[in-house]
């Protein structure tokens, strides 16, 4: 269990925040009460005779490392029955994983500059006697302090060289597109596993895309995409040092760090005259970047990247894009007046048949929100690019048991019948779930949750309705939410037992046996399973890429997920197993968002936003013409435009949409309109903000 804050841990340090955690203990910041400075702390839960070692050789190695770009250890010590604790310094600041969410391509001469300082880190640990190996690195191990300063931190997988021999402090691991191909048990680990790593996290930084995975690589199912495919504009001499680094064979990489750092200064010219200093700097993390050391102090772990359109602090998760001055101010200026309002504002929907085979994605060329179709016998077969995605489904073994909770419900709020929609609303003063009937009428209140209560989701057999909470205020990912169940026939709550937090968009399958949701749990948002039936969890994910917005097909074969691949979000399909991946939805510098299967399984209704296009609208594109870009308004021309729309879905007849719409740009309200784009009605007025529609399946 996580020490709580306000802790005094070994009589000496007093316990702050929890800055991450996962299966093996945390890590927090903690005040040294005998020094009066912060230290960072990490902790141990496995005692047993084997991880007890790992962890304090680990303590062992940092504790002889003094290098300005690596953390010092201050202290350690072992509690019978309780844990280890490794206290060491700690850095504030942004890591490079949060850099990239911030700004999505670092610029070059940054780029220079964190490869620079890193290869000097390593090549002080290369050379000590005996070597040591990092091999775990990548963006959210290189911390960037607020003086701009960087430092290599995690030596968890750390391995000493010695002669032949070899001692890690933790098992094996890789990190699919940082790890190359020996990683994986194909060679032996050296210093030029660590030279991969390094590329392979200034490829990403450069690119906002995390390399194919080095063993697809070696085994031929994967190419590397080259820098300059992705950024045209990058210098060549960079791009071709860094793939050089990246070489699947060892030998045809750089040999020592201290080659790869020398090739780095070569390329960066007259341009990097910070490189005479003693300490290498680039631009420090905004002024409140303490949101990104912060964040993570309920013990909840951000995802990796966030979508365009989707405005948390928009100048911290809004990717940045390079467009004229005057695009610019008009962005400025219509950002202000809608982040706090649900970000999707550019948002619409169309509709687009496919095929039982999928095709090619294509780029499509004007649209802003999207709504796709996929037949249930599909055939897929994933391209060479995405080949390395396929990854079984990582089960675990079954947990604890259901939990009563606390959050109260107002009784006696449930109707029954049929017709009826959820939603959320911030009519009481916090984001409560209301339902009502189809038509608008008879609106009341379903939960009364201090903390808010949002993303209701209903069962097949419309008895009972997940939700999160907390979810205050409105975002598109919530790092501290969990998913409770609330049964409307018993009026009682439970708590999804799955939930470490971080858990959101659920989804229930239509069996009613298992709830896909997203979690951040592991820092990059991934889709997850719990099965009711044997209360096991399984990770749908593959790992390289943040995933989101679930959704099952009606015969529970696939979901569909919104994916970030490339710069974007795009929908994808992934099998209930989690081994079978393609994308579904065009490519293009658009995002694609909550998806929703027809019941027929026919297609998919999703939601398009382009951040430089701000009139939204409907499109259709029959089977025909898939892959043309040939699409049809919906409603066409002349025709009332609903507006901007966020989240449709579709009612189970497949007749009518309900979604969240502004048509003045303010008022958020839910309306309804059917499949064409006509009749379209308003059916909540109240002032306050209403988003998050759902429809109720038939009671049987």
């Amino acid at each position: 269990m996580a020490l709580t804050p306000g802790t005094l841990l070994n009589e000496r340090y007093r316990i702050i925040s929890i800055l991450g955690q996962g299966g093996m203990g945390a890590v927090y910041r903690a005040i040294d009460e005998h020094l009066e400075i912060s230290v960072a702390v990490k902790e141990n839960l496995f005692l047993s005779e084997d991880y007890s070692r790992q962890f304090k050789r680990e303590a062992a190695i940092l504790a002889g490392l003094r290098h300005p770009n690596l953390p010092r250890v201050a202290d350690y010590f072992s509690i019978p029955g309780q844990g280890q604790y490794l206290v060491m310094d700690y850095i504030d600041g942004e890591d490079l994983r949060q850099r990239i969410e911030r700004v999505n391509t670092v610029p070059e001469q940054e780029v220079i500059l964190i490869g620079v300082a890193i290869c000097e880190a390593l090549s002080y640990l290369h050379s000590r006697t005996p070597p040591i190996i990092h091999r775990d690195i990548k963006p959210g191990n290189i911390k960037i302090t607020p003086e701009g300063e960087i430092a290599l931190v995690d030596f968890g997988l750390a391995k000493v060289m010695r002669g032949s021999q070899a001692t890690t402090t933790g098992a094996r691991a890789m990190t699919p597109g940082y790890s190359p191909p020996e990683q994986y048990g194909t060679a032996r680990t050296d210093a030029r596993t660590d030279v991969y790593s390094l590329g392979a996290t200034l490829y990403a930084a450069l690119t906002g895309i995390i390399p194919e995975d080095g063993l697809a690589r070696a085994t031929g199912k994967a190419e590397l995409t080259s820098i300059r495919q992705l950024q045209p504009k990058i210098e060549r001499r960079l791009a071709a040092v860094i793939e050089k680094s990246l070489a699947i064979e060892p030998e045809e990489r750089y040999q020592t760090a201290e080659e790869f750092k020398k090739a780095l200064i070569e390329v960066s010219g007259h341009r990097l005259e910070q490189l005479t200093a003693p300490r290498y700097r680039i631009s420090p993390p905004p002024q409140d970047s303490e949101s990104h050391s912060s964040r993570h102090t309920d013990g909840e772990l951000e995802e990796e990247f966030s979508p365009v359109g989707y405005s948390k602090q928009p100048n911290h998760t809004r990717p940045r894009r390079i467009f004229a001055p005057i695009l610019i101010l008009a962005l400025l200026t219509l950002a202000v007046g809608a982040a706090i309002y649900w970000p999707n504002f550019s948002a619409t929907i169309y509709h687009l048949f496919f095929t039982p085979t999928v095709a090619s994605p294509t780029v499509v060329s004007t649209s802003t929100q999207e709504v796709i179709a996929v037949s249930e016998t599909a055939t897929l077969e994933p391209t060479p690019f995405d080949a390395i995605t396929t990854t079984p489904m990582n089960t675990s073994t079954p947990i604890m048991p259901t939990l009563t909770a606390t959050i109260p419900v107002v009784a006696g709020q449930v109707g029954g019948g049929t017709g009826e929609v959820a939603f959320v609303s911030k009519r009481t003063g916090n984001f409560q779930i209301h339902i009502m009937n189809a038509d608008g009428s008879n609106q009341r209140q379903l939960t009364n949750v201090p903390e808010g209560a949002c993303q209701p989701n209903w069962s097949p057999d419309g008895k009972k309705l997940a939700f999160i909470s907390p979810c205050n205020p409105k975002n598109n990912s919530y790092p501290d939410a969990k998913i409770y169940v609330l049964d409307t026939e018993s009026q009682s709550t439970t708590l999804l037992p799955v939930s470490t937090g971080g858990d959101y968009d659920p989804a229930w399958s239509p069996d009613g046996k298992r709830i896909a949701f997203t979690s951040s749990r592991n820092q990059v948002a991934h889709i997850f399973v719990y099965n009711f039936e044997d209360g096991t969890l399984a990770e749908l994910s593959d790992s390289r890429y943040p995933d989101m917005h679930p959704a099952w097909s009606p015969t529970y074969k696939l979901l569909a997920v919104a994916r970030k691949a490339t710069y974007y979000y795009h929908i994808w399909l992934i099998s209930d197993n989690g081994q079978t991946i393609e994308q579904f939805s065009s490519s293009g510098d658009v995002n694609d968002f909550w998806p929703d299967w027809s019941s027929d399984g026919k297609f998919i209704l999703f939601g398009r936003t382009k951040i430089d296009l701000f009139l939204p609208w409907l499109l259709k594109t029959s089977y025909e013409d898939r892959g043309t870009g040939k699409e049809f308004r919906i409603p066409p021309a002349g025709k009332v435009d609903p507006g901007p729309v966020a989240q449709a879905r579709l009612s189970p007849d497949m007749q009518w949409i309900i979604f969240e719409g502004w048509p003045d740009g303010n008022n958020h309200d839910i309306y309804r309109m059917d499949i064409n784009g006509d009749n379209l009605l308003r059916l909540t007025t109240d002032p306050a903000i209403d988003f998050n529609p759902v429809w109720r399946p038939l009671i049987k």
